[in-house]
């Protein structure tokens, strides 16, 4: 190799390398030209500007207060509750979020309750560090809390881990009946439940349901939250929402007295768009794009796939899509591989193996052309595979 050559490792600089011949509805990201480069440019500058080199510093471990407290009144807002900001606690990002709890909250070997279908990266997390996933049944309305219950009287898991708002993958939503009653498991079995809330503000259709964050003051519940999904995946930022007991006793953890609070140089120029109403001009874009986005897919899906049985995705990122006569979705996957379109397969997301007939499509990564078209290749490839 000369010294002009770079090898492709060396000059990765994002995550997914997709051969451009291939739709890749699996993807669960932003598009890029979703991402707000020049909005982050301005916000950049400004904290710059401002001549004050706090943010380079090692940051509080609760992370910067003028920072958590812009991110409570912008929660406060979009969740239609008072957000207390001794209540946050900002992470790099939700899976940061959920690694750190692992660490504090249990041991290897421990059991881990989760919905199933599940996302199937946060299962990769839980087995790094060695927990046990015993999965509990879900319906429309969310986990069943009857069979949350009877697990629980025989099983003490270290946590419950579910995506509550426009789940990851099926969609659904938990019911606001059942997040009341869930709280009230939590103070009856002593129940830590993690509850990824990611997507709770990526509605499209309708509200979205109250946020398990709402009953943080009355049970064990630490809910995760990214910027992830409604700024830019690369800021790494996030944070855990929980009541200020917990948020102070996260804190406490070896890994940020040691480094300090997490991503203190990027909550400085994110507290810039929580100020000037940035972010919410951003978010608000980003529903409108999703929202028709959900809508053209739809169609394609009626139109090139007519057996496949999904739930209109109310908001999210995905559709959870069965597809007809039973077809093995990991099996076929190679196939559909050949007509240059790639999905995630079912048995990703179960950690039965089972949900064998699914597939998780995502209308983030890909204009409504790519979709429609991806959903095409898709169709055409089941076609093949019934002759």
């Amino acid at each position: 190799m000369t010294t002009n050559q770079r090898s492709p490792r060396r000059t990765q600089t994002t995550q997914l390398h997709i051969d451009p011949e291939v739709i890749d509805l699996g993807v669960g990201q932003p598009q890029l030209s979703l991402l707000p480069l020049n909005l982050l440019r301005q916000a950049s500058a400004e904290r710059f500007a401002a001549g004050e080199p706090d943010f380079l510093q090692y940051g509080a471990e609760q992370g910067d207060g003028f920072f958590r407290f812009a991110l409570a009144r912008f929660l406060s807002d979009g969740y239609d509750f008072d957000v207390d900001p001794d209540s946050l606690l900002i992470t790099n990002g939700a899976s940061s979020g959920l690694d750190l709890i692992c660490t504090l909250y249990s041991q290897p070997g421990d059991l881990v309750f989760i919905e199933e279908p599940s996302y199937f990266l946060a299962l990769r997390t839980l087995a790094n560090h060695g927990l046990q996933p015993v999965p509990i049944p879900m319906d429309q309305d969310g986990i069943s809390l009857d069979a949350l219950e009877n697990a629980l009287q025989t099983r003490r898991p270290a946590f419950l881990y579910l995506i509550p708002a426009f789940q990851n993958p099926c969609g659904v939503s938990l019911s606001e009946p059942r997040g009341s009653r869930l709280a009230e498991l939590s103070r009856q079995y002593n129940l830590t439940i993690v509850a990824d809330e990611v997507y709770q503000l990526l509605n499209y259709q309708h509200s979205s349901p109250q946020p398990l964050a709402k009953y943080a003051q009355q049970a064990k519940i630490l809910s995760l939250g990214s910027f992830s999904k409604i700024l830019a995946p690369g800021l790494r930022l996030g944070w855990i929402q929980t009541s200020p007991t917990m948020a102070l006793e996260l804190s406490k953890a070896g890994l940020l007295s040691s480094g300090g609070g997490m991503n203190p140089f990027t909550s400085a120029i994110v507290r810039g768009l929580l100020e000037n109403g940035g972010l919410q001009a951003n978010l608000a874009h980003l529903k409108q794009i999703f929202s028709q986005r959900v809508t053209d897919m739809d169609t394609a899906l009626q139109t090139h796939l007519p057996g496949a049985n999904y739930q209109l995705p109310q908001g999210g990122y995905f559709f959870w899509v069965r597809l007809p006569d039973s077809l093995d979705t990991l099996a076929h996957l190679p196939t559909a591989e050949l007509h240059k379109v790639a999905y995630r397969p079912g048995p990703y997301f179960s950690a039965s193996n089972g949900q064998r007939d699914y597939v998780r499509l995502s209308f983030a990564y890909y204009p409504t052309e790519k979709l429609v078209e991806g959903v095409a290749r898709l169709g055409r490839s089941l076609h093949i595979s019934k002759t």
